[in-house]
């Protein structure tokens, strides 16, 4: 075992601070990795709040994990010490099952082993997440980063990136297809970037008007104010596709009606709350609600290699560790640009 050093939050809705841990020693096909920056996505919050499920406590977040190689076991063939690579939202699964077998280890049947507060494929052991110095990982379920030069801003793709790649993949969206993206967060301004670039006619649907300037230079082509009535209006059965990235209670009903006949409206947010949908909002037009929910291993790899080939990272505010607590405020408030990324070389 070898002691490293996190921030990790002691009990449900408390403040995160400083903690010390044991990570194994890589196994015969584990990766050690020398974690260099971590994402700070909307679901830590949740998760250290308990706001989805109980939690397991004390608590290290994080799953947008890049670093470099320092270790690998004595099996190991898909990575050296040196290598650049990644850990996202999973560190195993039951590899047997349906899901597993189709490359689908998000829905793993038997229960998968998330990066954090949850448990190794033994279901005793407790996963610690990115808010650490180092993590042990199966060399199947660590990532290659070809990225080297904007290394932080790689961080986010994995869980912003492949949330919404996924999702856009699965559902072909592409030349022809007007996307309308609700919400300019850490997932949004992802999902603005790879629907533009897949050739989809991109409309940001915001809140904010204030979000129209930078919504434009992320990729989208229009812009619509969902507090302007008219424009609700004017919007009545436009889009192919829209995917909402908002995590707190808002009107499906309202966007459902903006979806074309045979369209799709599909979640990637995650209210904690129960939203209630009108019937005639789908049978009306013979519409799909769906969700989506990350991705698997070879698919958060294709997307890491087209974002790669396409020159596309996260738009990012680098923090030192201890500002993680205001982080948290700050994204609470919408106040970050798009997404915050810990430098964990400020941990010591």
């Amino acid at each position: 075992m070898t002691k490293t050093l996190a921030y990790a939050a002691p009990e449900a809705g408390r403040h995160l601070g400083k903690w010390s841990f044991e990570r194994r020693e890589p196994g015969p096909h584990d990766v050690q990795i020398d974690i260099k920056f971590c994402g700070v996505c909307h679901s830590d919050i949740h998760q250290v709040r308990d706001e989805w499920s109980k939690g397991i406590f004390p608590m290290v977040p994080g799953h947008e994990i890049v670093g470099i190689v320092s270790k690998v076991g004595s099996a190991v063939t898909k990575f050296k010490p040196g290598d650049f690579a990644g850990v996202g939202c999973l560190v195993d699964s039951c590899r047997t099952c349906p899901s597993c077998k189709s490359g689908l280890e998000q829905f793993c049947e038997n229960g998968n082993s998330g990066t954090y507060n949850s448990y190794e494929q033994d279901k005793i052991t407790p996963t610690y997440g990115g808010y650490s110095k180092m993590i042990v990982v199966h060399e199947d379920f660590t990532l290659r980063v070809l990225e080297k030069n904007n290394l932080a801003a790689v961080a986010p793709l994995l869980c912003a990136g492949i949330t919404t790649y996924s999702p856009l993949r699965h559902w072909k969206v592409g030349k022809g297809h007007k996307l309308g993206v609700v919400g300019l967060g850490g997932l949004g301004h992802m999902a603005v970037k790879l629907g533009a670039s897949f050739g989809a006619e991109v409309t940001m649907i915001s809140t904010s008007p204030s979000k129209e300037a930078d919504a434009r230079k992320l990729g989208a082509q229009y812009f619509l104010n969902s507090k302007d009535a008219e424009q609700i209006k004017g919007a009545k059965r436009h889009f192919d596709f829209i995917i909402d990235t908002v995590s707190a209670s808002h009107d499906y009903d309202m966007y459902l009606g903006m979806v074309k006949p045979d369209g799709v409206m599909i979640c990637v947010g995650g209210p904690p709350e129960p939203i209630s949908v009108k019937g005639f909002s789908l049978i009306g037009g013979r519409k799909s609600l769906a969700g989506s929910l990350i991705g698997g291993i070879a698919e958060t790899q294709e997307m890491l290699d087209y974002c790669f080939d396409h020159q596309i990272v996260s738009d990012i505010e680098l923090i030192p560790i201890n500002y993680i607590n205001e982080a948290y405020e700050r994204m609470l408030k919408g106040d970050v640009k798009y997404r915050f990324v810990i430098d964990l070389a400020t941990l010591s």
